[in-house]
């Protein structure tokens, strides 16, 4: 059975031929990914509830079928987790203290601003993936290096989408 720094709960301590430190931190690395993902949904449906202009369908659509995508990370990744033997978020508390994405409460964002800052939060949330990919690697943790890998190419997927629809006649550059 694993053992990590903190204390498990022996009813939640799940049995893995992984180390105890490679628990601990393969955990500590996925854990601010699942906090982000939470994050990144939120202002993904922000962001498709409150577009306006010309290009809401198309806006609103994509949106949707970001968030959608960006939901069903949030399992894996803390099923994952907890597959290892680690804990995961157990609040909002502590989502809002491990997450890099940063909120967008304002009460109008044109919809090409909505889309960059959700291009550069996807961008940012690829590199930390990137991070996380090297933690597990490291302690040979193939099967989460083989589910980041698989969010690494959806997250760059998002990225470019966020990009084209995000640019304006004329423009050759992010």
């Amino acid at each position: 059975m694993s053992k990590t720094a903190k204390k498990v709960a022996p009813e939640l301590d799940t049995p893995t031929d992984l180390s105890a430190e490679a628990v601990e931190k393969i955990s500590a690395a996925l854990n601010p990914l699942v906090a982000d993902c939470f994050a990144l949904y939120i202002k993904t449906k922000n962001f498709h509830w409150h577009v306006s202009g010309r290009h809401f369908r198309d806006y609103h659509l994509l949106l949707d079928e970001q968030a959608d995508a960006i939901f069903a990370a949030i399992d894996e990744l803390a099923e994952r987790v907890r597959k290892i033997g680690g804990t995961t978020l157990r609040s909002v508390g502590h989502l809002a203290r491990l997450t890099h994405v940063a909120d967008n409460d304002e009460a109008y964002v044109p919809p090409r601003e909505m889309l960059r800052e959700l291009m550069n939060d996807n961008k940012a949330f690829t590199t930390n993936l990137r991070k996380a990919h090297e933690v597990a690697d490291k302690y040979d943790d193939s099967a989460t290096t083989s589910i980041i890998e698989n969010f690494i190419d959806a997250t760059e997927r998002r990225t470019w989408f966020l990009f084209e629809a995000s640019r304006q006649e004329g423009d050759n550059a992010a």
